[in-house]
């Protein structure tokens, strides 16, 4: 790829990313948009021009802000399938699990309990397993500490008070303990769980995102604790943030930069 192919790429994405900003904060100034994009403010005002002219962005001259311009209606006039996190985020878990080789898995929060919306095994998967529908409990799964890590404080205060069922030996039902994994998660951006649901089996999760910054969902790999351990994480962990910021920016979350 050229160098002038990379820079009209990375416009583009900086373009939408300015979209999604707007649609989240409504009328708003060049600085916060710079800022919240994660670009300087003269590049701002640049990708700003391009998209006025197209109509996607109208500008409140005496203002100084801007806003989503008539254009977008007409674009969003064109989507016919309706909004399911399941179908935007299917092409990047195919791509995921043939990457990592193992399974890759969808789940959003009911309640108390974690659902898995999508499946996707990799090559190297050895389950037979089909998770799809199915609920688990929040504190033993990877997708589901997503989620925990996303509570207020009075919410995983309630949670924490709730009967916490063992799994394993290696199932975390002290409250402190779990809390403190929680406070983990929330500080790495991932989740792991090692043979905390099902003996010889180990994940980790991480968010998608809503266009609001809400976790609105989590992915998910999956697979035998020889091959998802300590020693393996770091590339897995890769993948999997790359793959759920993906997500997120198909769900309308700006990506920075």
């Amino acid at each position: 790829m050229s160098a002038n192919t990379d820079s009209g790429v990375r416009s583009v994405h900086r373009a939408v990313s300015i979209l999604q900003v707007l649609a989240r904060t409504g009328p708003v100034g060049v600085s916060r948009i710079a800022e919240e994009v994660g670009i300087h403010k003269s590049t701002a005002f640049r990708l700003l021009a391009t998209l006025e002219a197209r109509g996607l962005v109208d500008q409140n001259a005496s203002r100084g802000e801007y806003r989503l311009g008539d254009g977008v209606v007409g674009l969003a006039a064109g989507v016919t399938q309706r909004h399911d996190i399941s179908v935007i985020s299917r092409a990047v878990c195919t791509e995921l699990a043939q990457e990592v080789g193992e399974t890759v898995n969808i789940t959003v929060r009911e309640g108390f309990e974690l659902v898995t919306l999508d499946q996707v095994v990799g090559a190297s998967a050895i389950t037979t397993v089909n998770w799809t529908g199915q609920r688990q409990q929040l504190h033993a799964t990877a997708g589901g500490k997503v989620f925990l890590a996303a509570m207020n404080d009075d919410e995983l205060d309630e949670y924490l008070t709730t009967p916490l069922p063992r799994y394993t030996a290696f199932t975390l039902t002290d409250p402190a303990a779990l809390r403190a994994d929680i406070e983990r998660v929330r500080e790495l951006g991932y989740s792991y769980t090692g043979e905390e649901l099902e003996i010889g089996l180990a994940a980790i999760g991480a968010p998608i995102r809503s266009l609001r910054g809400d976790v609105e969902a989590a992915l998910a790999i999956s697979g035998p604790s020889f091959r998802v351990n300590r020693e393996t994480l770091p590339g897995l962990i890769e993948e999997l943030l790359a793959a759920a910021s993906s997500i997120s920016a198909r769900n309308g979350y700006p990506l920075p930069g």
